[in-house]
């Protein structure tokens, strides 16, 4: 009897754990002490993701080498007595704003060796009594002004051997426990004092005068704040790469300062130039030159320090010849501004007099009479734009002219285009307009076949609904020839104009075609095809989207008839 009650006694205290503690995760280990309940999970690949079932009394967690990549929201909210979080060695990269929701106790976080870039700060509002935070051997490379901020009791903050550049000493400053002890400071208090370790050492520190204020605000800092490793050292610029903080002295950024030793030059023909330009500026600008409209890619550029915020950018031209003329601009950039000088090249030849301000001369006989097939590349919201191709003896020397203006106009306004640019945009047109749009060489007036006309829209407000402001139809007039005599393009919104003009143009050359031989009637003949076509076209979106027009009948019945004709005349 007294055997079987000792039996009992004993399966009693046996199960009494069991009752008070929850089974542990599979591949996982609890341990209790005097500390609490511990969840340790060591296994390699263990969890694809954070477990949803984690038991409720654990007071600390660790889970490492999971290769799991985000903590989502909630993820720790069933364990709101967790003091202790250790997620390292894991593939976190996303951390969720709400991803620390009911860790309200939570004392420590070491997510030391993941591959986080950033971290959403506002999620430690969730956990107000946080003291330290370990983010060592991540690649954050980015740390806002507002990132400690809702840190007010951390004591250890880790952000060594990430691949941070750049940070103001404003972090730091908006810090709560770091004004605690500035206000502490000022009163005189020295009385139980928290020794704060702060760990910034083997991050990619650029040492320009972005970093000034941090540079600054470490060279000030003394106890009770203490860097766990006080030789900071830059990464770059290049002058500057392995030099330690207390070494170097910033200062202010300015935006760039661009001169040139000489603004006006003439070189003979065949000569070698050097162009130079000196841009002055902090942090070091992007620089570049350009010609005309265009970025300087044949030649040779090449840049060299002359002193800690100055750079001198060489552009070498060898063997000046004719189309080497003109305006060569220097150009520099930083996040503050940007600055830009120009040097006016002028080439001296032996037929230097019949150039024409600064543009080469002609190139001869065989160019004046050149092909150039010019047509409309593509349509935009509030313009076009043009290119063509000119079969050219020395296309790297031969500059060209865009005539512009509203069909009719005697003037036209010129733009000269250097070599090499066979496109051209225009924009902000006026709706409910005629334009012509040619293309000649160098200082020629245009001539037939060098020309686009073009009718802008009339209703402005539909086609910036549908984001088309001209929609265009290229009626070839004459394909047969050697060089096209001229294009029209006409708009949805001026469909029956367009379409009367199409039909009085076919009905006289008609008229033309019966009082001439074979030839011209051939002539006529494809005429009328492109003719029927191309009206085909131009009543393609018609129906599509139709709008109400004050027109009589009789004028749609005799549209329709005429293009009656011409189908049947193309069947």
């Amino acid at each position: 009897m007294d055997t079987m009650i000792y039996l009992l006694v004993v399966m009693l205290i046996k199960a009494e754990p069991c009752r008070s503690y929850p089974r542990c995760l599979s591949g996982c280990s609890c341990i209790d002490d005097r500390h609490g309940r511990s969840l340790i999970c060591m296994e390699e690949s263990a969890f694809g993701a954070i477990p949803d079932n984690l038991p409720d009394d654990l007071t600390k967690i660790r889970i490492e080498k999971s290769h799991f990549t985000e903590i989502p929201r909630g993820a720790f909210s069933k364990t709101p007595a967790v003091e202790n979080l250790w997620l390292n060695f894991n593939d976190i990269t996303v951390i969720n704003s709400k991803g620390l929701e009911g860790l309200g106790n939570l004392t420590e976080l070491r997510l030391q060796g993941n591959k986080l870039r950033s971290v959403p700060w506002t999620a430690f509002e969730d956990t107000p009594n946080l003291k330290i935070l370990d983010l060592k051997h991540n690649q954050l490379d980015v740390l806002p002004e507002h990132a400690l901020k809702f840190l007010p009791g951390l004591t250890y903050l880790d952000l060594s051997f990430n691949q941070l550049t750049v940070i103001s000493k404003e972090v730091f400053q908006n810090w709560p426990l770091y004004q605690k002890i500035q206000n502490a400071e000022e009163r005189d208090v020295t009385a139980s004092r928290t020794n704060v370790v702060l760990a910034l050492h083997d991050n990619a520190w650029l040492c320009d005068c972005r970093l000034k204020g941090l540079v600054e605000f470490i060279a000030s800092l003394s106890p009770p704040i203490i860097l766990m490793n006080s030789y900071l050292t830059c990464s770059g610029p290049d002058f500057r790469a392995g030099k330690f903080f207390h070494e170097i002295e910033l200062q202010a950024c300015t935006k760039p300062v661009v001169s040139t030793p000489k603004a006006n030059m003439s070189l003979p023909l065949g000569s070698n130039l050097t162009l130079h330009c000196y841009a002055k500026a902090r942090p070091d600008p992007a620089v570049w030159w350009t010609y005309g409209l265009k970025i300087i890619r044949g030649f040779h550029e090449s840049q060299e320090r002359v002193s800690d915020d100055t750079i001198r950018s060489h552009l070498v031209i060898p063997s000046l010849s004719a189309a080497d003329r003109g305006v060569y601009t220097c150009t520099a950039v930083n996040f503050i501004g940007n600055s830009s000088a120009s040097v006016l090249l002028d080439v001296i030849s032996a037929d230097s007099r019949d150039d024409i301000a600064g543009f080469p001369a002609a190139s001869g006989v065989a160019d004046q009479n050149v092909f150039i097939d010019i047509r409309i590349a593509k349509q935009t919201v509030r313009g076009i734009s043009i290119e063509w191709f000119a079969a050219l003896e020395r296309p790297s020397e031969t500059w060209f002219t865009i005539h512009f203006g509203q069909a009719g106009d005697d003037k036209k306004e010129m733009t000269y285009i250097g070599p090499g640019i066979h496109s051209y945009s225009i924009s902000d047109l006026i709706p409910a307009t005629k334009y012509e749009i040619c293309v000649t060489l160098k200082n020629q007036m245009p001539r037939p076949g060098q020309c686009i006309v073009f009718v802008t829209g009339t209703d402005i407000t539909e086609m910036e609904q549908r984001e088309k402001l001209i929609h265009i139809v290229v009626i070839v007039l004459a394909m047969v020839l050697a060089v096209p005599i001229g294009m029209y393009v006409c708009t949805t919104d001026t469909r029956i104009p367009c379409y009367e003009v199409i039909v009085e143009s076919w009905k006289r050359r008609q008229r033309e075609s019966n009082s001439s031989g074979m030839e011209q009637e051939r002539h006529g003949t494809f005429d009328s095809l492109q003719a029927a076509s191309d009206e085909e076209l131009v009543n393609k979106d018609f129906n599509e989207d139709r709008k109400v027009r004050r027109r009589s009948e009789d004028r749609l019945r005799k549209g329709r008839a005429d293009q009656s004709r011409l189908t049947a005349e193309l069947y």
